[in-house]
């Protein structure tokens, strides 16, 4: 297998005629024939209206479920990697869902442990120990010892982060993340995604969906709309600004903005 973090050249993600049935019923296909390649260090978001398919496209991009037909590689692996023997391919993601996804019965850091207690085989204490530096940088230290239900929804998508991020991903896949935010917690997370590619390492890919391409437009560099069960890549901000209007106004809260930055 070839490791795109070696060579450059091949795909993190590369998807070739792929469908994606929905999680609930994956003979319903929500989206088809979808050509699409992200490489490392990319930063994606992927635009559309509720009820478009963002969240089954990012799910079986994140490996929940195999697409319906076409062929779909991560890591230059064949999809879906369910098989034990590559679990270290999976691990090389982090997938935070819309909201969050948490266990209720334990705390937010119990929550964001448990990857790391379960496959560094760490005892609670040890995982403890090791994500408590992410619970300070995402300002979840003061809730560490909450449960989920005591929590506004606001901090349980950042929760959903932070297990997302505990293992160190290469590829880090968001659902939604700016949904039911009040204007603060919105801020937050736009100013996370200016700040944790330049902390990291290593090249860190990203693909966020959204319903709205406007607030990522000085922060993505890759930008793609699903739209009548279809993945249209546009590319650059400057490709989004040469886009057919009609593509663009679903999914843009300020057309005539984008009008005069052209």
């Amino acid at each position: 297998m070839s490791d795109p973090t070696a060579h450059p050249e091949v795909p993190i993600i590369e998807m070739r005629g792929v469908s994606v049935g929905a999680l609930r019923d994956q003979n319903s296909v929500v989206v088809e024939e979808v050509n699409w390649s992200v490489r490392a260090g990319d930063f994606w978001v992927v635009a559309g209206l509720q009820g478009a398919g963002k969240s089954d496209f990012l799910l079986m991009t994140g490996g929940l479920m195999p697409p319906v037909a076409g062929e779909y590689r991560l890591f230059g692996e064949l999809m879906p990697i369910f098989d034990e023997d590559r679990l270290p391919h999976r691990l090389r993601m982090g997938l935070a869902f819309e909201g969050g996804q948490l266990f209720n019965h334990l705390t937010i850091a119990e929550n964001v442990a448990l990857p790391v207690q379960y496959h560094r085989d760490l005892s609670p204490q040890e995982a403890r120990a090791q994500i408590q530096p992410l619970l300070e940088t995402l300002e979840l230290a003061e809730w560490a010892d909450t449960t989920p239900g005591a929590m506004g929804r606001n901090w349980q998508k950042r929760a959903g982060l932070a297990r997302a991020l505990a293992l160190g991903p290469e590829l880090l896949l968001v659902d939604s993340p700016l949904t039911g935010l009040d204007l603060r917690h919105t801020q937050w997370w736009l100013n996370f995604f200016d700040r944790f590619p330049k902390a990291q390492d290593r090249p860190v890919t990203m693909v966020i969906t959204s319903a709205d391409l406007q607030p990522w437009r000085e922060r993505a560099r890759q930008f793609a709309v699903l739209r009548n069960k279809h993945l249209e890549v546009l590319g650059t901000w400057d490709q989004v600004a040469r886009a057919r209007t009609d593509l663009l106004q679903e999914v843009m809260t300020t057309l005539p903005q984008l009008d005069q930055a052209t």
